[in-house]
């Protein structure tokens, strides 16, 4: 046997077809070490195709749509209603018929560093993204409800191309288009799970930058939630343009 077991692993991690004549060979070596390594790899593939058949998946809204003739569908998610400090931020993103990034899903399910590899594939690959941005002083004026539905709605009129029909996560929005609201849209479809990560990590990003301007809070690491360290920086250094005034405890705050 001139393979070593570390000979094979390194040259499994370059094999992609099952049918592949090293992999009948190795079923029949007698090391431990071999055999722990092909199930390794017959697991990641497994793996792998349930991830393909659950993207594919979750295309089937947008297919429905490209079949009716809707070439350009964009999908509209938002970020932060729930902070105390920072904006709301959407994203629009129109997707190629052929987008075929796997792991795109809801921001949530992935981890912070997914998330940024993600979102530099869609950027490079999609057809059109927009942002839109509400400050917290526009959320404290007109409500966080209706600050969401503004923030996708410029995201929308951000788009070039224009898009031919939304697809909204939990929204409808007032905008002369053709639309469908879907709840856990960003969980079902992959062109909101696209604007979930676009959305999520403009505004981690953004938070970070106020971390460096407003220190003491931790922006950088609860983007604005009511975190420990969050509630204590309120305390010792009170309320920052970015807070949300009508938010509690921030409303108590700003009103003793």
């Amino acid at each position: 046997m001139s393979e070593t077991v570390a000979d094979i692993k390194s040259m499994l991690k370059k094999i992609t077809d099952v049918n592949d004549s090293r992999l009948i060979a190795w079923q029949n070596d007698p090391r431990a070490g071999v055999q722990a390594a092909l199930k390794i790899w017959h697991n990641n593939r497994l793996k792998r195709d349930k991830e393909r058949a659950d993207f594919q998946h979750r295309f089937d809204i947008e297919r429905t749509y490209w079949d009716q003739g809707f070439s350009h569908i964009a999908g509209i998610d938002e970020v932060g209603r729930g902070p105390l400090a920072g904006p709301v931020i959407a994203a629009a993103v129109i997707l190629p018929h052929d987008f075929q990034a796997y792991e795109v899903i809801d921001s949530k399910q992935l981890s912070a560093k997914k998330r940024h590899s993600l979102y530099d594939i869609i950027i490079s690959q999609a057809i059109s993204i927009g942002i839109g941005v509400v400050d917290a002083k526009t959320i404290d004026k007109i409500n966080i409800y209706e600050a969401a539905r503004q923030a996708m709605t410029l995201a929308v009129e951000e788009l070039a191309p224009e898009p031919e029909y939304l697809l909204v996560d939990a929204m409808q929005l007032k905008l002369d288009l053709p639309q469908t609201s879907l709840i856990k849209g960003d969980a079902i479809s992959n062109s909101i799970g696209a604007a979930s990560i676009i959305a999520k990590v403009t505004r981690d990003r953004l938070m970070a930058e106020y971390d460096v301007q407003y220190p003491g809070y931790g922006f950088s690491r609860n983007a604005g939630y009511g975190t420990r360290e969050h509630l204590d920086g309120l305390k010792k250094l009170g309320i920052t343009p970015i807070h949300r005034r009508t938010f509690a405890p921030i409303k108590d705050l700003y009103l003793s």
